[in-house]
């Protein structure tokens, strides 16, 4: 079970979602050392290494909605409000 989860709707064509989803997984990739890959219409991440160690979750792209998913380490949950508001912020500028 997910320890971070978020659905959003978007009024965006499929493909310029998943262009922002890809975005916001190139971001997270530099600053968090994140290692992420496309399977189907979910982008898949973790962090095998650096401040975010042990984070795992994806990112499903949606014809109407997005759908994030985000397993926090243990030592991460303290955090877990912050990077909910991150997120959220993320997902409202997409539209």
């Amino acid at each position: 079970m997910a320890t971070i989860d978020i659905t959003r709707k978007h009024g965006l064509a499929k493909d310029a979602a998943r262009t922002h989803a890809e975005g916001l997984a190139k971001s997270l990739e530099s600053k968090f050392n994140l290692t992420w890959k496309w399977v189907g219409d979910a982008i898949h991440f973790e962090a095998p290494s650096g401040p975010a160690k042990g984070t795992k979750g994806e990112v499903h792209v949606q014809d109407a909605s997005i759908r994030v998913a985000i397993d926090l380490p243990f030592l991460l949950r303290a955090f877990k409000g912050t990077i909910e508001e991150k997120v959220n912020e993320k997902l409202a500028k997409m539209g």
